[in-house]
This record gives structure tokens, C-alpha cells and sequence, in this order.
């Protein structure tokens, strides 16, 4: 399991993951989590300085950003993934949060099947304040890769997208958001909304999917996940307070 490190200039803790982002975040003690939705996508320089302009509105620091979720125009190849998250992660240096070869910032990035951005947009965002309320909480996008795995040759149910596949794509993504969840120190009981991110039929596993995440609420979003030959992703967060930002 990927070990969890404070970053207490953020005001919360992050399990371990790759370059581009951590596998999750969860609130230290005094602090929680708040999520906002951008009323209109923004490209990612205007959206970071959409992000720092709130941030400083509500008088936290740019290290009190804590995760996002992106939208972009299709999938990209695996290098091209590579290449955009480097511009990313240069803006997060600069914040002060990408430090000694650690990224604390959760993401999700996935594909809209339905108008599309013409360039990859912040969609929303969290970070932390001052709180009594304890053990808020995101986990980052996956979907059905290994981390770390050969790609594409470890996808699993490479090019299935038949019922029989499609389940076991989902039946490792929600392995995957189980164990993040304890490495977070959180439950299920605490979640309050899980994303599903498949532009592909899978009506026959929504019960099952509802079921194993309950009580959180599922939204279904008709997406792509962020690298061509993926085609199932989920996120989730337990968060009591999100807004819409105009």
C-alpha cells in the first residue's frame, strides 16, 4: 500500500502516487475539505488562475490546493499524457506543493464524448480550510491500468468492451478505490459521491456498482478516461460543503 505523508502546509495528507498526482488526499485535524464545480470549464492557465484568485478570496494559501478534475478535448496517446502533465506539475512546483519528487495534489482527467473542450479545462477543484469537521476526504481518478503495469499490454480486458469485460474493468477499478480508501484512513460510510467515467453500456453493473458504494451517491459521467484504450474510470469524495463557481 502507498504510504500516506502530511503536508501540513496544505492542511492535509496525501497517499503516495506517480508523477502526475496523488493517489488521495484526506484532511488533517482543524481542517476540511471543500470541492468547487467551474460553472464553464476553464484552460488550465485561466482555471489555475481561477484557482489562486478564490484561494486568496478565502485567505488560504496556494498549498491549501488539493486536488482538481480536468476535462480535455479526447483521449491521449500514453506520451502525449506524459508531455501535458509536465506543464501541469511545473505550475504545481511553483505553487510549493510539488516537492522532492512527490505530487500531493489528487486529479481525475477524462475525455467528454459530448462537447468536448477544444483544450484540456479545469472542471473543478478542492482544497482545505479551517474546520471542527474531521475526516473529509477525495480519492483521485484510476482507471482499469496498473499503476506502474506495461501499457497497454496490462489493461485489464484490454479491448473488451462486452458486458463480461466492461465487469471486470470495473470490478478492479472499485479494488483500486477500496484500498485507496484505506490508505486514507476513510470508509465508505463517510463517502458522499462516487464518479463513473465510461462512455461505453454498462446499465447491467450500475446496481452492483451502487451497491458496493453505498451510501454514497453515483453520478455517471459520459466520458472517456485520460489515455486512449482505457475505457472506465471512477473518482470519489466524502465532502460536506461544494459550490458552483461562476
Amino acid at each position: 500500500m502507498s504510504a500516506l505523508i502530511p503536508f501540513p502546509d496544505g492542511g492535509y495528507a496525501f497517499l503516495e502516487g506517480a508523477f502526475p498526482y496523488s493517489q488521495g488526499v484526506v484532511a488533517l485535524p482543524g481542517f476540511a475539505i471543500e470541492r468547487v464545480r467551474l460553472a464553464t470549464p476553464l484552460p488550465v492557465a485561466r482555471g489555475f488562475e481561477s484557482i489562486s484568485n478564490h484561494l486568496r478570496k478565502i485567505q488560504r494559501p496556494l498549498t491549501a490546493f488539493c486536488a482538481c478534475e480536468l476535462r480535455s478535448p479526447k483521449p491521449f496517446s500514453f506520451s502525449g499524457f506524459g508531455d501535458f502533465n509536465k506543464g501541469y506539475v511545473a505550475v504545481l512546483e511553483q505553487w510549493g506543493l510539488y516537492r522532492d519528487g512527490k505530487n500531493p495534489v489528487g486529479r481525475s482527467n477524462v475525455a467528454p464524448e459530448i462537447d468536448p473542450p477544444a483544450e484540456p479545462c479545469f472542471y473543478a477543484f478542492s482544497y482545505t480550510v479551517p474546520s471542527k469537521e474531521a475526516g473529509s476526504f477525495i480519492v483521485a481518478g484510476s482507471g482499469e491500468w496498473p499503476e506502474g503495469g506495461r501499457f497497454p499490454e496490462d489493461i485489464v480486458a484490454r479491448g473488451d468492451v462486452s458486458p463480461e469485460g466492461m465487469a471486470k474493468k470495473a470490478a478492479h477499478v472499485l479494488g483500486i478505490m477500496d484500498a485507496r480508501i484505506q490508505g486514507l484512513g476513510a470508509s465508505w460510510q463517510r463517502a458522499t459521491v462516487a464518479q463513473l467515467y465510461t462512455a461505453e453500456k454498462i446499465g447491467n453493473l450500475v446496481a452492483k456498482i451502487q451497491g458496493h458504494i453505498r451510501p454514497a451517491s453515483l453520478t455517471w459521467h459520459y466520458c472517456r478516461p485520460p489515455i486512449a484504450e482505457l475505457e472506465f474510470e471512477m473518482d470519489l469524495r466524502g465532502v460536506s460543503v461544494e459550490r458552483v463557481l461562476a
